[in-house]
């Protein structure tokens, strides 16, 4: 059995182009409950993004946008 990576998934909310805040996970149930938080009290910062991406394979799982 491998080894749990705490590290595996990466949340990040950027305004801007300015990372304003991002936490990790080794379970993805986590992360995908936050994004669904993130997007509701920061989507109106100006610019904002908020990315789940798996760092073990590199695959982004989510990502939102604010409307322009």
């Amino acid at each position: 059995m491998g080894a749990v990576n705490p590290d595996r998934y990466h949340l990040t909310l950027t305004a801007d182009g300015t990372t304003m805040m991002h936490g990790w996970w080794e379970s993805e149930a986590t992360p995908r409950h936050q994004f669904s938080i993130w997007v509701g009290e920061r989507g109106t910062l100006p610019g904002a993004r908020v990315t789940l991406t798996d760092e073990e394979t590199g695959t982004v799982l989510m990502t939102w946008l604010a409307e322009p």
